[in-house]
């Protein structure tokens, strides 16, 4: 098999370069065109032959948030592009996971909910100003992060996944201090106080570490691997530097309850004890600091606006008013990008048009029949998966399930990059227990 895969391949990339050294003699205009789409044949085939370690360069990539590293460096008008190209190839690996690991029956799949919405706002009319071009790729882009649920995926998929998972904040902040030591891209940024942003936007980093602190806690409940508490501790420190409060928030939250509450035959009690109580003693240390602290975002916040919400309520009226408009079934997805003239005082001051706030963002792109139907796959398809996952790893993922439900109140948990981080973890751990699941049925 491998024999006459590799009969083919070698045959393309001699045709490959036969065109491009003629093309460099006789037409050098298609040169660079031809260079190109050989480069992406080249790469079309890696992703074929080695699915899983391109799902893991590609989930780094992810992490690395290339649309600011990189928009640095090009420009402002490479973001939009970059972003569809990250999530574009995303889609395209989940389609090659279908492909080499089989499909998977995934009826609960929350990206349903996003293309009966599309499909709404299509009858009912997109809201003024949003194009039918526009609402298309913001459905691509909503139902980009679920996509690999589709597949049955494999045991090495998954372990990779995680893994990469919880190495994405440390290697952001490696990749981040060479570049600012090269006086290419600071480490730190100034926004309300100094906040750790590395590669990315501290509060896209901020989501990675949430997502690597929760990969580290399944991880450790799994194997008992006393070294994933080290990484722990490195996650949860890059996630306070960010200052990044509502991942800061729910972190402690799930890792607090889950360390309390939850058993492993793999992690003893009295180890999870000494753990929380460890943890518990840096607190007033934390509290006798933070007047000396104050150059850093979050014991600035602490200081001063504990419980301010950034300027995000002068935002949610605009939502508010569109919701009340089409309050059944909105105004089709993508409107979200539309409610917030990029011009208005709002967008100069707070430098987003995002709602952050999920609720009211489905209240006006599905209006309440689609942030009903969400809301109940959520539900529905966190449940199902989890049910079959072992005892400690379902106790956790369901207190994720819920953390992540609070955090949508603040943020834009749904379309941020560090969705397709959260998700793709979300499907490695799920899949990694259906195969767990349907080995033990058999072995019965």
């Amino acid at each position: 098999m491998r024999g006459a895969l590799t009969m083919p391949v070698s045959g393309a990339a001699l045709l490959a370069l036969a065109l491009l050294v003629g093309a460099a003699f006789l037409a050098p205009g298609l040169f660079w065109l031809l260079l190109a789409l050989a480069a992406a044949g080249a790469i079309l085939v890696l992703m074929l032959r080695h699915p899983v370690a391109a799902s893991a360069v590609w989930l780094l990539g992810v992490g690395c948030t290339l649309e600011m590293s990189l928009g640095d460096i090009l420009g402002p008008a490479s973001y939009q592009p970059i972003i569809a190209a990250v999530k574009g190839t995303g889609l395209l690996l989940a389609a090659i996971a279908v492909l080499r690991f089989g499909p998977r029956a995934d009826r609960f799949n929350p990206g349903f909910a996003f293309l009966a919405m599309f499909a709404v706002g299509l009858v009912h009319g997109l809201y003024p100003g949003l194009t039918l071009t526009e609402s298309l790729r913001s459905l691509i882009g909503s139902v980009a992060p679920y996509a690999f649920s589709f597949s049955r995926l494999s045991r090495e998929w998954a372990r990779a996944i995680i893994r990469v998972t919880m190495l994405i904040p440390s290697f952001s902040v490696a990749a981040g201090a060479v570049l600012a030591l090269a006086g290419i891209r600071p480490l730190f940024v100034i926004s309300g106080g100094l906040r750790l942003g590395a590669l990315s936007h501290p509060a896209f980093l901020g989501g990675f570490a949430l997502t690597a602190i929760y990969a580290c806690l399944v991880e450790l409940y799994r194997e008992g691997n006393r070294r994933l508490i080290g990484l722990l501790a490195v996650n949860f420190a890059i996630l306070v530097l960010t200052g990044a409060r509502a991942p800061l928030l729910y972190g402690v939250a799930v890792t607090g309850l889950t360390l309390a509450f939850v058993p492993s035959p793999a992690f003893a009690r009295r180890e999870r004890t000494g753990l929380l109580l460890a943890a518990a003693a840096l607190v007033p240390l934390a509290i006798a600091l933070a007047g000396s602290l104050t150059a850093f975002r979050l014991f600035n916040l602490l200081d001063h606006n504990a419980d301010g919400l950034s300027g995000r309520e002068q935002i949610w009226a605009y939502f508010e008013r569109a919701a009340a408009t089409s309050p059944w079934v909105g105004w089709g997805v993508g409107a979200g990008n539309a409610v917030i003239p990029q011009t208005s005082h709002v967008v100069r001051v707070m430098h987003t048009w995002a709602a952050h706030n999920e609720y009211l963002r489905i209240a006006v792109e599905g209006g309440r029949i689609g942030e009903a139907l969400l809301l109940a796959l959520f539900i529905l398809w966190a449940t199902a998966h989890t049910a079959r996952l072992p005892r400690p790893e379902r106790a956790i993922l369901r207190l994720v399930f819920a953390a992540f439900a609070c955090h949508a109140v603040t943020d834009n948990v749904l379309i941020s990059t560090s969705a397709s981080v959260l998700f793709a973890f979300i499907a490695a751990v799920f899949a990694r227990g259906a195969l767990e699941a349907e080995a033990g049925a058999l072995s019965d």
